[in-house]
């Protein structure tokens, strides 16, 4: 999607090193100058020499190792990401005042992370309410990421647009979407969401 890509290998993504990433270019000579400066700037002297500013982002060659061995069961991720959004979407997918993150046309999504809004007006409960049912019963969820322009550290700064990423903030919800997940702790968590639904209560 451009001249480089970066990728997570955080601890709670499909493929992990317990930490760190990977910078993913085509451009010989800016990969040149990345792993330059992630090796910490250093001059091919015999001893240590620093003609510019460096960093220390290398990923260490034993957590390289692990992120390299689960590449072989990267497939069979995806595809366990992929059946536990299908069946939350069974699930949830056609109560009112909820949406789940649509596929785009121009790609496969790996659905690392099954995340819904909920619209409280159609819902009939908010995302905190549901948030706090799934706690109460064990299952943790949580937001989706605080916009930026919302964080302490950038309290005063100029701000254009942010009103979608507000929006999401304010309805989304992270629900658990581990590889390992079984079909009945879905099915439990579908439950417990679907006990929110203000609309249910009041029809049944």
């Amino acid at each position: 999607f451009g001249d480089f890509a970066v990728l997570s290998f955080n601890g709670n993504k499909i493929i992990t090193t317990s930490g760190g990433g990977a910078l993913l270019s085509n451009d010989e000579p800016a990969v040149r100058r990345a792993r330059h400066l992630a090796a910490q700037a250093r001059d091919p002297a015999p001893h240590y020499q620093h003609s510019q500013v460096g960093y220390n982002y290398r990923l260490s060659n034993l957590l390289a190792a692990v992120g390299r061995g689960q590449l072989s069961v990267l497939d069979e991720r995806v595809e366990a990401r992929r059946a536990i959004f299908d069946r939350y979407a069974a699930g949830l997918g056609e109560l009112e005042g909820v949406a789940l993150m649509p596929e785009a046309p121009y790609g496969r999504s790996n659905r690392w992370l099954t995340t819904l809004t909920i619209d409280p007006e159609d819902f009939g409960a908010t995302s905190e309410v549901v948030a706090a049912t799934l706690a109460r019963a064990s299952v943790e969820s949580r937001p989706v990421w605080k916009p930026l322009h919302r964080q302490p550290l950038f309290v005063g700064c100029r701000v254009v647009g942010g009103r979608v990423a507000e929006r999401l903030f304010d309805r989304g919800l992270c629900l658990p979407s581990g590889s390992a997940l079984t079909n009945h702790q879905v099915d439990r968590i579908v439950d417990l969401v679907r006990g929110c639904n203000g609309r249910v209560a009041e029809t049944g």
